[in-house]
């Protein structure tokens, strides 16, 4: 089976435009990240992490949404075949997440869950168990979709509060689990939805400017917009960091799966909001509009989410504008390396500090991040000259 089973457009030789100077720096930053994780996973192990905490990272549940970035980062090292205790620990969360996939717990984030764990492995050896459990993840996932409002809806309901109508930006990134449905079953009724709620995401979610909103509530039945919430931004019309990299990376994988314009399109103006408002290192704040009252912690995993988007932007734009995304992406990744690594801390588990969750919340702020590892480790990775693609 081979690393890529989907129809993505894209040049040729991913790394054509990666000087060998950057791509001599990322394996010196790869070598780092291996060595670290080959140490950390002997505690980390079979558990779903999600933040450290005073330097070790915390067990979810099996259903949290961060369950597959841990999985995810064992399966872009252990891809070469030279690194067999880690796809051992791979295949063996792969395990542990059927206890919400047989019990339909699956959420809006299934895409993050089973496209880094179950068809990460489907992808790379083969397993059918593995395609069984994605395509399962993906039935479920497209049963959250609602028709009348064309979004894919969020969460379930809490005590008192119905939110049968709300929607939130993080699900474009979840939609690459329906586009590979579609493509492993020759079926194009996942694709369709993907498609459906990431139009959705261009009319009512991406601003004008390029900035997003976190949460979208429609009206269940009309499927009519009804209003916005801040989420885990400063405010209902800020600019939530994580959001518009969410936006920037999901609207690309929309496009490499459709070769709709129009989703390029949108991710070429997130992408541009998202570069005009970086600070001087290049690594964002957890919210572009928040006051400086109180500080304005950086988001780290902001910063490596987006930097993932722009480099596989760089592969499908002409050579001119190409060159603007990934240098941009460099720049970011390089930040992340050298200010915000940890590889002079060994009593810390994470790689990259400064990770927001969930300010307005109060919850793991100025701390590594599971997801801001994992998409750290796919950039270099990238930036390295790796075609693997996870999403």
């Amino acid at each position: 089976m081979g690393e890529i089973v989907s129809k993505q457009k894209g040049r040729e030789g991913s790394s054509a435009l990666i000087s060998e100077s950057v791509q001599q720096w990322a394996e010196g930053a790869w070598q780092q990240i291996v060595n670290k994780v080959e140490r950390t996973s002997q505690r980390i192990g079979v558990s779903f992490p999600h933040a450290s905490v005073n330097g070790v990272y915390d067990n979810m549940r099996p259903s949290w949404w961060t369950a597959g970035f841990w999985p995810g980062i064992l399966w872009h090292i252990a891809k070469d075949g030279h690194h067999p205790g880690l796809q051992g620990i791979a295949e063996l969360i792969e395990e542990k997440l059927d206890e919400p996939l047989y019990s339909l717990a699956v959420h809006h984030d299934a895409g993050f869950i089973w496209m880094l764990s179950a068809v990460a492995d489907y992808r790379i050896t083969g397993s059918e168990r593995s395609k069984h459990r994605g395509l399962m993840a993906a039935a479920q996932l497209a049963s959250r979709f609602n028709v009348k409002g064309s979004f894919i809806r969020a969460w379930h309901d809490l005590e008192q509060v119905n939110r049968a109508g709300w929607s939130i930006i993080d699900t474009v990134m979840n939609l690459p689990l329906l586009y590979w449905a579609s493509e492993v079953t020759e079926d194009p009724r996942f694709r369709h939805i993907a498609a459906e709620h990431a139009d959705t995401v261009l009319a009512h979610f991406l601003r004008p400017d390029g900035s997003s909103y976190h949460i979208l509530e429609f009206d269940p039945e009309s499927g009519e917009r009804i209003g916005a919430m801040s989420g885990q931004g400063y405010a209902e019309e800020s600019a939530w960091s994580r959001g518009s990299a969410w936006t920037i990376y999901g609207l690309t994988l929309s496009y490499i799966y459709t070769g709709e314009e129009r989703f390029l399109t949108g991710a070429k103006r997130a992408a541009h909001f998202f570069l005009a408002n970086l600070p001087e290192d290049h690594v964002p704040h957890w919210d572009f509009r928040a006051p400086e009252e109180g500080g304005k912690p950086r988001d780290t995993s902001a910063g490596a989410c987006a930097a993932c988007g722009l480099i596989e932007m760089s592969r499908l734009v002409p050579e001119a504008e190409a060159r603007l995304y990934l240098r941009s992406a460099e720049r970011i990744v390089r930040s992340l390396h050298e200010h915000y690594g940890t590889w002079d801390m060994p009593g810390e588990e994470g790689l990259i500090q400064s990770g927001t969750s969930n300010l307005p919340g109060g919850v793991h702020i100025d701390t590594p991040l599971i997801y801001g590892d994992y998409f750290f480790v796919e950039a270099v990775s990238k930036l390295r000259g790796s075609a693997l693609r996870l999403w």
